[in-house]
């Protein structure tokens, strides 16, 4: 005999929600950093963002994915130029004016890094095709 169960709302931990919502969980009220948030609760949010959301996203500070993201480099490339803590808007733009070596460095890296992506992308699909030439080839000789 099988039990009816209710169902229950999925939760997360603060800091996965705000992973998934681009923020640095240590700015936000302290109501959504101490509970749990449902899977609702995460979508309300995305669809209908409340004023402290929109004031994070917009100034910050920011987790170290968005300001790698802003700055156009990795999460690495951030750690290597000694950028380890949240940024805010303006501290990001900062770093944007002044440009240092070692983010002209990362974003050379990164433009290399995204070149050899396509590269091997590509060549994936020219043996990918050349394989499905070859079997074709070979079911028409049979």
């Amino acid at each position: 005999m099988t039990s009816l169960k209710q169902k229950t709302s999925q939760t997360m931990k603060p800091a996965t929600a705000a992973k998934k919502l681009g923020i640095y969980l240590a700015a936000a009220p302290t109501d959504f950093q101490e509970g749990v948030v449902s899977r609702e609760e995460l979508n309300a949010l995305q669809a209908e963002p409340p004023q402290w959301l929109l004031e994070l996203r917009k100034d910050g500070p920011h987790p170290r994915p968005v300001v790698a993201a802003k700055l156009g480099i990795s999460i690495s490339g951030l750690a290597r130029g000694g950028v380890t803590d949240a940024l805010t808007t303006e501290e990001i733009e900062a770093i944007k004016a002044e440009n240092p070596l070692w983010l002209q460095h990362e974003r050379a890296n990164q433009v290399d890094v995204r070149k050899e992506a396509v590269r091997i992308k590509e060549k994936q699909e020219k043996e990918a095709a050349a394989k499905t030439a070859k079997e074709a080839k070979a079911a028409q000789a049979r």
